[in-house]
């Protein structure tokens, strides 16, 4: 077997370091510039020339001088995880921007070879890119590519094939750092001589005069000595410091120097046509980001997909409940036939079958069209504008506007967006993300809320109706918008004191969206994982459930012992105990909710179908069920405790059993007191 080639893919964040990575390796990793996607680094396995190669595609980054979790992860795995290459990919349509962290990657890199992206849209913009004398300036191999086609990735593995079989070549590409800084960094390197096997001397000496400590004792580790605490290098901070030039003022005046040659090389190897190649995007920035259209603009949008999954997944939900119950009753059928004993026919098809049949059929179809709109505004560049316009609100909530796309994300999954807070720098306000999170309905949450506001909220037919229930939708979503920013207030001030801190986001070019692989990645990575998740926890709980419906303790079910005993608190929160028995059992997935309030009022054992929103509605009205209820249900719905997948994610993100029951019991608490305040309000109105 040939030897495997470590190769790290490094870039800017939304420059297509993923497309890269994903057309060399085959995988099928997602493209999107979302929180925490790669903070961990994905890797892939490719073949070319008769080479080997383990290609990992690190976080996203604008430097190498770590002020995040991102930044470090890049800068440990490039300067000491063992990489014989580095891929530097840049977007062509901004490489002055992306050769800032390109010209710190070929002086801490022993091979690197540079992969200008996006040459097609830099076409399009009138920007061209002169790759051979790029080539020049920078030192080191240069390949143009457009990785969505395909085109130019042949010519990058075959330079890296290169790259790899030959010695690393000897710098020319040094960034000049003035001459009383540059004097002092060669004094440095003199000093550290031959005593450096893996760290490139210049990025030691450097790095030595910032004082830069994480760094040094990983470089020192991985060395196996010290070298940063020599007398006489000591000296040579001491007449840097006489100069007035401390550790602070020689990262700025790097900084300031990388900036300068990153110009300079693109002054000379990229020319831009008379028309400003941004034009068209600051047109729409106009309307996207404005204080008077923004935030109008985006609940437009999100009515709009709202408005589009109800009346879309109506139908074919519809259509595969019947399909699955059918398949259930003849599963049913033949285990009997074949003499299964009854309470094995009970457990596997009644319990098991029937409760996986329900998830798939009400999650899979508003899945299938509420991910691909929503990703393909991610396509699109739409998403990181959103965490713009609600930055403020976050800001005045002492929280950081990041937590707007971990928000976004926890719309689909909350426990993909508990997930998603890691790219939150700040410990505290990545806590105040995470224990927020359920303050947002998720994917699960969204068919009954939406049958709830249809049976009981939606008189008018036809067109009207979608509309007005994509409007009341939309009011709750809002209600859980303004309860995130209300419960990070709180937070914020009490248990996780502190100010708001700033951060940088790029809001990147718009781009016509690939609608294939739109599908192809909402319809995978999320619609398919979510819903397998769901059904593994939906299964087990399927089990249980069919064992409190069937077990009989006294004159009832173990089902209807246990709703009695918690009819008191639900009567004062406007419901019922068959609800909120229903909540309890529904912990492993939202989805299942409503099925086993119809179990218990039918007092069947099982899970039935009644996919007829007519005689829905009759049967729990029939069981007490007035706008109250309904409304009380909605709001409960909406705030109560997290799902057993989100609540292991804020385990395993915080690491901590305080902060994960906190996560837990925060929503469940501000639910329980909202429904009994609304069940008062409502009833007094209702007195009088």
């Amino acid at each position: 077997m040939a030897e495997k080639h470590l190769v790290a893919l490094a870039g800017n964040p939304n420059v297509g370091k993923s497309t890269v990575f994903n057309a060399l390796t085959g995988m099928k990793q997602h493209t999107g510039n979302w929180a925490g996607k790669t903070v961990d680094g994905a890797e892939g396995h490719f073949e070319h020339g008769g080479m080997s190669f383990t290609l990992t595609d690190i976080p996203g980054t604008y430097s190498l001088r770590a002020d995040s979790a991102e930044e470090e992860a890049a800068r440990d795995f490039i300067c000491f995880g063992g990489a014989e290459a580095v891929i530097v990919v840049c977007d062509a349509t901004c490489l002055e921007r992306n050769l800032n962290l390109t010209l710190q990657i070929i002086e801490a890199a022993p091979r690197t070879l540079v992969c200008v992206n996006l040459l097609d849209e830099a076409e399009l913009k009138g920007i061209s890119v002169d790759l051979e004398r790029l080539s020049g300036l920078l030192g080191v191999r240069v390949v143009g590519v457009t990785a969505r086609s395909g085109k130019g990735l042949d010519k990058l593995a075959d330079s890296l094939c290169e790259l790899i079989k030959e010695q690393p070549a000897e710098k020319t590409c040094y960034v000049n750092l003035g001459e009383k800084l540059e004097t002092s960094v060669s004094e440095v390197e003199e000093l550290l001589g031959e005593r450096l096997k893996r760290i490139p001397a210049r990025l030691a000496a450097t790095r030595i005069l910032e004082n830069d400590e994480k760094f040094l004792a990983k470089a020192e580790k991985l060395e196996g000595m010290e070298f940063s605490s020599d007398s006489s290098i000591d000296g040579i901070r001491a007449e840097l410091s006489a100069e007035g030039i401390d550790s602070e003022k020689v990262t700025d005046l790097i900084t300031a120097a990388v900036i300068k040659r990153a110009g300079d090389i693109c002054a000379e190897a990229v020319a831009v046509g008379r028309k400003s190649p941004y034009l068209r995007d600051r047109r729409l920035d106009r309307i996207f980001l404005s204080r008077r259209w923004g935030i109008p603009v985006m609940l437009l949008l999100l009515g709009i997909i709202l408005w589009i999954t109800i009346v879309g997944a109506n139908y074919p939900s519809d259509l595969l409940g019947e399909g699955l119950f059918a398949a259930g009753d003849f599963l049913s059928e033949v285990l009997l036939d074949m003499g299964a004993p009854s309470w094995l026919e009970g457990v596997l098809i009644q319990g098991i079958y029937k409760v996986l049949a329900w998830v798939v059929s009400v999650m899979l179809p508003p899945m299938a069209i509420f991910f691909p709109l929503f990703t393909l505004l991610e396509d699109l560049g739409y998403l990181p504008r959103i965490a713009f316009n609600l930055d403020h609100g976050f800001r005045c909530a002492n929280a950081c506007g990041k937590q707007a796309i971990t928000m976004a994300m926890g719309f689909g999954c909350n426990a993909c967006g508990v997930t998603g807070c890691r790219i939150i720098d700040s410990p505290r306000e990545r806590l105040i993300a995470i224990l927020t999170n359920n303050f947002v309905p998720c994917n699960g949450r969204f068919p009954t809320i939406i049958a709830v506001i249809t049976m009981f909220f939606v008189t008018v037919g036809g067109i009207a109706s979608s509309l007005l229930s994509a409007l009341i939708l939309l009011g709750v979503i809002l209600s859980g918008v303004a309860m995130t920013l209300l419960m990070s207030k709180l937070l914020s001030c009490t248990l996780l004191k502190g100010v708001a801190s700033s951060f940088t986001m790029e809001l990147p070019p718009y781009r016509r969206p690939q609608f294939a692989k739109v599908l192809v990645r909402s319809v995978l990575d999320r619609t398919v994982f979510v819903l397998g998740r769901a059904c593994c926890a939906a299964a087990p709980c399927g089990l249980l459930i069919w064992i409190f419906a069937n077990v009989h303790i006294g004159g009832g079910t173990v089902l209807s012992c246990v709703s009695d005993f918690l009819d008191p608190l639900g009567s004062l929160m406007g419901l019922d105990g068959v609800i909120l028995l229903a909540f309890i059992l529904g912990f492993p997935a939202n989805e299942i909710v409503m099925p086993i309030i119809l179990m218990a009022y039918l007092a069947q054992g099982s899970l039935t179908e009644m996919t007829d929103a007519a005689q829905l509605h009759a049967l729990l009205a029939a069981n007490g069920w007035t706008m109250k209820t309904a409304l009380c249900m909605i709001i409960f719905m909406l705030f109560h405790f997290p799902c057993a997948t989100t609540c292991m994610t804020i385990k395993k993100e915080t690491g901590s059993l305080k902060w994960t029951a906190l996560g837990f019991a925060l929503p469940a608490v501000t639910g329980v007191l909202l429904c009994i305040f609304v069940n008062g309000v409502c009833t007094l109105i209702s007195a009088l």
